[in-house]
């Protein structure tokens, strides 16, 4: 998992490390007016790889309302456009987990494991603001849309689908 901040002075160092493909999906992104974006999911095409991007109005809520989720052919590339925050926890899969629905071999390439209490306790914590971006790798269990301690909020979030294949 890797946490920035597209308004962060070291913006471009940050990017710079990533492979090619998510570096050039960072400057994508940042070049969009977000907030204006239409809502939806849309075909995109960004370093030569085929990508969805997918624009959301969501609002927060108690840890306990998410199932920690697992992608295994995209990347997923979050940013947070505005409103929140919004509290995302992760953990590293270690195969331990018990699988809830998965829709893995589905468009949504999207695996849910059950939502445990114990899991809190492994769970890296992070809080997205306008700018905030977090890269989930396929190994990178995630539970987003999270309220923090002032509650349920409102707000923007863009998910961008990279193909795994295309960071490789």
């Amino acid at each position: 998992m890797i946490y920035g901040s597209i308004n962060s002075e070291f913006f471009e160092q940050q990017a710079a490390v990533l492979p090619k493909v998510l570096c050039e999906a960072l400057h994508y992104l940042k070049g969009l007016d977000l907030a204006a974006h239409e809502v939806g999911h849309f075909p995109v095409q960004i370093g030569g790889a085929d990508m969805i991007l997918q624009v959301m109005d969501l609002t927060t809520s108690p840890r306990q309302e998410h199932d920690p989720e697992i992608h295994r052919k995209y990347v997923d590339l979050q940013l947070f456009v505005s409103g929140g925050p919004e509290v995302s926890t992760f953990f590293v899969d270690g195969g331990k987990e018990t699988v809830r629905e998965d829709l893995l071999d589905s468009p949504r390439d999207i695996l849910f494991y059950e939502n445990r209490a114990e899991t809190a306790k492994i769970e890296g914590r992070v809080v997205m603001e306008p700018g905030s971006y977090a890269i989930y790798f396929p190994w990178d269990v995630h539970v987003p849309g999270q309220c923090d301690e002032d509650g349920n909020k409102d707000y923007r979030k863009i998910v961008l689908k990279v193909p795994m294949a295309a960071c490789l």
